[in-house]
């Protein structure tokens, strides 16, 4: 655990963009309250829909590929089963982080994000660490 505290620590002090895949447009949803809760901590958020059009009042990309800028840290909302799919899209977007939301976890993402040499979290709620560790977007702290 303590490695993978570290590796929570580390990106959430080095990133200041989130991509979200699978983010909702829906309030009732943890892909809509999370990145929301982050959003409001500092976080720029990039979400990523099929069905496009805005989320969090940002553009969504249907697709990892369409972002038209380096992705850094890949946040996943989706089932485990579509993981491995989703590590290979952020691989091939140039990412370096993968995180597998809670409830979320994917021996193939795994071995596909560090074989790739990307940061890689499963398992784990960005708005719990977030607020277990105390922290704030790093471009908002001192």
């Amino acid at each position: 655990m303590a490695d993978t505290d570290d590796v929570v620590k580390r990106i959430l002090t080095t990133y200041d963009t989130i991509t979200v895949v699978g983010a909702s447009a829906s309030p009732a949803k943890a892909a809509h309250r999370v990145p929301a809760l982050m959003q409001r901590h500092g976080w720029r958020i990039i979400p990523v829909n099929p069905r496009g059009g805005q989320i969090l009042g940002e553009q969504a990309y249907r697709t990892l590929a369409e972002i038209p800028e380096q992705v850094g840290l890949v946040d996943v909302f989706r089932p485990a089963e579509r993981a491995p799919e989703v590590a290979r899209q952020a691989v091939a977007a140039g990412a370096t982080a993968l995180w597998l939301q809670l409830g979320i976890a994917s021996a193939q993402a795994r071995e596909i994000a560090e074989a790739a040499g990307l940061a890689y979290v499963e398992n784990r709620c960005l708005a719990i660490e977030l607020r277990r560790l105390g922290l704030d977007a790093p471009g908002l702290r001192a």
